[in-house]
């Protein structure tokens, strides 16, 4: 004859769930992040030189390149994001299923770059997504993509698991912009008469 164990369950009820089974739930997202690489100019490089022998960001429990969004956790934005391409990180954003987590890589993500004087330049992918951490640099090393990475589990570690919490913790971060659709992030590029 079995017996079965009361578990927590994994949804809206989350937050009821015992210290010792957060602590778990918190420890397998810290270590099994797949990656959706954004890459848009030379920072991309440098993405792909953290994911290679040398550096192996692998072995901190990322996996590289996800197949997909729906199959992803982290996006990393590297490199000069142009008002035509901020609808296409919105929209690949809206599809990656919650918790996601955006790491801006590059002063060109952070903030326009050398090109913020820029007509087409969107002044920082955190005007379309929210951003967990910055990495700078001009283009980062990949050393600063692996602190940055770092960064992130530590905060993963220390959140609450719960749907409510996450979406607080999303209301809180992007606070002072409105949630935008990737519709609404388009705009004309030339002004109408």
């Amino acid at each position: 004859m079995s017996v079965d164990l009361p578990t927590p369950r994994v949804g809206p009820l989350q937050q009821h769930a015992p210290k010792p089974v957060r602590v778990v739930l918190n420890w397998g997202r810290r270590y099994s992040l797949w990656v959706f690489n954004f890459g848009l100019a030379c920072c991309a490089i440098e993405f792909i030189a953290t994911s290679m022998g040398r550096h192996d960001f692998i072995r901190l429990g990322v996996i590289p390149f996800a197949p997909g969004p729906r199959q992803a956790d982290l996006m990393v934005v590297s490199g000069t994001v142009t008002d035509k391409m901020a609808p296409s990180i919105r929209r690949l954003y809206d599809q990656m299923p919650e918790p996601k987590y955006v790491i801006s890589f590059g002063a060109c993500s952070n903030s326009g770059g050398p090109y913020w004087d820029s007509y087409s330049v969107t002044k920082g992918v955190d005007q379309i997504v929210p951003v967990d951490v910055y990495v700078p640099g001009c283009p980062p090393r990949p050393e600063a993509l692996l602190h940055g990475i770092i960064t992130l589990q530590e905060r993963i570690a220390a959140e609450r698991v719960s749907g409510r919490a996450i979406a607080e913790r999303r209301a809180g971060r992007f606070a002072g912009h409105r949630a935008a659709t990737a519709s609404d992030v388009t705009r004309g590029l030339v002004p109408k008469p």
